[in-house]
């Protein structure tokens, strides 16, 4: 993959669409945009917490996994906010491409452990980042408001280092666990992802009835 093939648009990551223009605009709105550093904080922390952190939030559509329908949600999970953010980038001319990892989450909560039979969060999605010379990993998965919520420190991107998943919370309980990389994409492989959750998490697709929402994740009142 080229620099300038992750700054073009692709079906999933549709840089080019006017919903994701108009995502942009609304972040960078009194930024600089001469300072690519400035630009990519800013668009991190609007979509880390532009839209809220929702795991239960899984579409089978094609569809929802496009930015331009991404950046129209309040709530989703890592990988549609991972597409988004990705795509905010190539807006605005920075090279970028997804990322993905299994991660285990030592704090999940008993409801989401239950619905997925594991604690490991496989295709936790995440972007990378080209700023100079270096690639940075960077996961806008959790809202400020969730992390406070949990407990866990909130992650955050300055242009020094990696934004990935602290391995312990505030009181230095153990929290997230790189398990295994699954390597970078300059779009998002959504049919093998898809095919891989069927098989690992067999329970995900509520039972019928099953519709009492997860307190951890509901909107702050």
């Amino acid at each position: 993959m080229t620099d300038g093939s992750l700054t073009a648009a692709t079906w999933f990551i549709d840089a080019d669409s006017a919903e994701v223009g108009g995502f942009v605009d609304r972040a960078l709105e009194g930024v600089s945009a001469n300072d690519p550093t400035t630009v990519t904080v800013a668009l991190f922390q609007a979509v880390r917490d532009g839209i809220r952190y929702d795991p239960y939030n899984i579409s089978r559509s094609h569809l929802d996994y496009r930015a331009s329908s991404i950046a129209g949600t309040s709530s989703n999970w890592c990988v549609p906010k991972a597409v988004l953010l990705t795509a905010a980038a190539r807006r605005a001319g920075i090279p970028a491409r997804l990322g993905f990892a299994d991660v285990r989450n030592h704090l999940t909560t008993e409801k989401l452990s239950e619905r997925m039979s594991t604690d490991v969060f496989y295709w936790h999605g995440y972007s990378e980042l080209l700023l100079g010379d270096r690639w940075f990993k960077i996961s806008s998965a959790f809202n400020m408001e969730l992390c406070d919520r949990f407990g866990v420190k909130v992650l955050d991107f300055d242009g020094t280092d990696d934004a990935l998943m602290h391995p312990f919370d505030q009181t230095g309980r153990r929290h997230m666990e790189y398990v295994s990389e699954r390597g970078s994409y300059g779009d998002l492989p959504l049919d093998e992802m898809l095919a891989d959750f069927d098989v690992l998490y067999p329970g995900m697709a509520a039972a019928p009835g099953d519709d009492e929402p997860d307190a951890a994740f509901a909107p702050a009142p």
